[in-house]
């Protein structure tokens, strides 16, 4: 057995469907980011934990979460609440879990969207670390994201995951997307400053993962990033398989990229506002009345 922690901001529509795929473990414990929705109200009437937790970065939210909520087992399962856990993949977790050679494993996602599985523009087999051993892995920010640090050697599982991408509407994904490409700008501007491309790994990395970051890594220094992102995804990777949601999500990505180069631009170019002293005191105030930490449990009849 292996626990299970979930993370969650208004996450009303999947959390109850995220739960109850993942009951087949015996602890599940849900982090929430100090939901304004029913996200807490729902959780709270399965028999899990529920812990709020202000949220200031995903890779900061995952370190607390482990350092600071003891699950029950020594393996543990990172999910999200428009992901599924299926019972393929659990009974490959526990197999996996079992094992004195690895410290983590990645599993791949299967994005779904419009109704349909994005096969091959979204560079399926595409792997996030997920399971692994607690105190044995930790995260790191990068970009609006995170990367994992492990202590140990670590392997790949063959099941997979959905990943409902777009569950809560295309108003709800513009908007985060919103969010995210104000980290990816900041990152884009960092690496451009201070980063490098590993050649090695790109051509010859040893694994998904390797080959990927390393690409992402080069693809912050090519000219017309939009449009060569749309034309890789949808012609080299072929996206254009994938049927009109292919084209949708490759015309999304291709928009996503372009705002956050115009975010780069402005971050460059446009002066930053000042903030008195006063107006900083009363957006901090503003943020802790939002959410205030807690470590109690909603719902602790695990």
């Amino acid at each position: 057995m292996f626990s299970i922690y979930i993370l969650t901001y208004n996450e009303e529509l999947d959390i109850a469907a995220c739960i109850e795929s993942a009951m087949l473990s015996d602890d599940i414990i849900v982090v929430d980011s100090c939901s304004s929705d029913r996200t807490v109200e729902i959780a709270s009437r399965y028999p899990i934990r529920v812990i709020q937790h202000a949220f200031e970065s995903h890779g900061r939210q995952r370190t607390w979460m482990l350092e600071s909520i003891p699950p029950k087992h020594e393996w543990v399962y990172i999910l999200e609440a428009d992901e599924r856990m299926t019972p393929e993949l659990f009974a490959e977790c526990e197999k996996a879990s079992q094992s004195l050679d690895y410290i983590g494993y990645y599993v791949a996602e299967r994005v779904m969207f419009m109704n349909r599985w994005i096969r091959y523009s979204t560079q399926y087999p595409r792997y996030q670390m997920r399971l692994f051993r607690h105190g044995k892995v930790w995260f790191t920010d990068y970009g609006h994201t995170e990367r994992e640090v492990c202590e140990g050697a670590t392997s790949f599982l063959k099941e997979t995951y959905p990943h409902y991408t777009c569950s809560k509407g295309l108003s709800r994904w513009i908007d985060k997307h919103n969010r995210y490409s104000t980290d990816e700008a900041q990152e884009t501007l960092y690496q451009l400053e201070q980063g490098k491309v590993n050649w090695q790994d790109l051509f010859f990395g040893k694994s998904e993962v390797e080959r990927r970051r390393a690409l992402k890594d080069l693809s912050l220094r090519l000219p017309a990033r939009p449009l060569l992102r749309f034309v890789y995804m949808y012609f080299i990777l072929g996206g254009c398989l994938d049927g009109r949601a292919g084209f949708a999500w490759c015309t999304l990505q291709a928009f996503y990229e372009y705002l956050i180069l115009l975010k780069v631009w402005e971050m460059k170019y446009l002066p930053k506002p000042n903030l008195d002293a006063t107006e900083i005191l009363a957006q901090e105030s503003t943020q802790q009345l939002q959410c205030v930490d807690s470590e109690t449990t909603q719902a602790d009849v695990a």
